[in-house]
């Protein structure tokens, strides 16, 4: 009987240094992963260069003006549900937001675009 305790023992004790083992490598992979990301310059902040590429202003680029008459070019600077994008996702400057703004709630006042979508 003594005997089978001490082989439990020794057999519990393995377990638990077998299941320390992976427990340090998911560790030291996680490190690895974010780690990785950092220097990718995925977190702002936390060591490495952000990159990106600077958005421009399609109305300033391309000297067109946003018109509530074309629905199709207004319906790019709203969300599948119907809101108004902001100008930090959209790339268009103040001026021109303000615009946009203007011309979408024009749209959806003359049921070219929907306020909501279900």
């Amino acid at each position: 009987m003594a005997d089978e305790y001490s082989g439990n023992e020794n057999i519990e004790e393995k377990e638990a240094a077998e299941t320390h083992e992976f427990e340090a490598e998911d560790r030291s992979v996680e490190r690895n992963r974010s780690g990785g990301m950092r220097s990718m310059g995925g977190i702002p902040g936390r060591g490495g260069k952000v990159f990106f590429k600077k958005k421009v202003c399609r109305f300033c680029t391309q000297k067109v003006k946003a018109d509530y008459k074309v629905p199709e070019a207004l319906r790019r600077f709203t969300t599948d549900r119907g809101k108004i994008l902001p100008r930090r996702i959209t790339g268009t400057c103040a001026k021109h937001q303000r615009a946009l703004t203007v011309e979408i709630k024009k749209a959806r006042c003359l049921a070219l675009l929907p306020f909501v979508e279900k």
